[in-house]
């Protein structure tokens, strides 16, 4: 199990991940253990996804009331606020 000290190298474990290499364990310092499984990957588009299912586009949109009220944070804003001091 790797140590994980930088975001850049958890992105490098998520960017190469694919359908032969879908677990990655590893170890933030501080913050515990994680395994990362990738499930599938899917090209469909989100639109079809919503289209089979209506009760998706309830949940986007309500996800997205969350986001902008500030109850929640995307992936992108959760690594940007990663420090080298949340790895110690």
């Amino acid at each position: 199990m790797d140590k994980v000290l930088f975001a850049e190298k958890l992105m490098k474990y998520i960017d190469s991940m694919d359908s032969e290499n879908s677990v990655v364990q590893f170890y933030i310092p501080g913050k515990g253990r994680f395994t990362l499984v990738l499930e599938e990957e899917d090209h469909q588009t989100i639109k079809a996804d919503v289209k089979k299912n209506p009760h998706l586009e309830l949940m986007f949109k309500e996800s997205e009331e969350q986001y902008k009220e500030g109850y929640s944070i995307t992936t992108s804003d959760l690594l940007k606020s990663l420090s080298a001091k949340d790895f110690m």
